[in-house]
């Protein structure tokens, strides 16, 4: 059963909407390329870059991770935001646990199917809300909407919370993914409306 939406205060959604942005309760489908195949046998997810450990799971094994559930707003950088999603999934900080940081790691990039990247700094990513999803409202995600799995960053505009992610190469300094070498703003911030650079 899909979770039902809960109803918001109009001065609720006010304060909860960035300048610039209009609530909507749909979710559009945007993205760039083809909607990749998922291949359970072949899918993984890997943690590399500046670890002393890398660290890597199967499908199976990354559904079997301790779960979280958040409720969070997603505010796309194309205008629309879409209020108190409640994603399942397992935050940053449980998959941190699994690696050793080394001290020059300051930045991650999100690898994922289809060739897509995004720069994040850790601590844009060690927010608390900050997780790797699989469900949306208590349903599976949709493939267009990033199913297997997706990031979930909401405190920055969503093309930060990429889809289809397969892994966090951590890095020494920042350096663009695919929409920030397109124009797109490094960080992406929606209150101070950071959308370009």
């Amino acid at each position: 059963m899909p979770r039902p939406r809960p109803v918001l205060a109009p001065a609720d959604i006010k304060r909860r909407t960035p300048p610039g942005q209009y609530v909507t309760e749909k979710f559009p489908v945007l993205t760039y390329g083809p909607t990749p195949a998922f291949e359970r046998a072949a899918w993984d997810f890997r943690m590399w870059g500046l670890v002393e450990n890398e660290a890597r799971w199967s499908y199976d094994e990354f559904m079997a991770l301790p779960s979280t559930k958040i409720v969070a707003d997603f505010h796309c950088v194309t205008t629309w935001s879409r209020l108190d999603n409640e994603w399942e999934g397992v935050t940053f900080r449980d998959l941190l646990s699994h690696v050793t940081l080394r001290p020059e790691a300051r930045y991650a990039m999100l690898h994922c199917d289809g060739g897509y990247t995004t720069n994040l700094s850790l601590e844009a990513m060690s927010e608390a809300d900050v997780m790797f999803a699989y469900r949306l409202d208590g349903e599976d995600l949709d493939p267009e909407h990033g199913w297997p799995l997706r990031s979930i960053v909401p405190k920055l505009y969503a093309w930060k919370s990429a889809k289809w992610v397969r892994g966090i190469e951590f890095i020494p300094e920042d350096r663009p993914g695919f929409w920030e070498q397109n124009g797109y703003h490094m960080n992406g911030d929606p209150w101070t409306e950071e959308r370009y650079g």
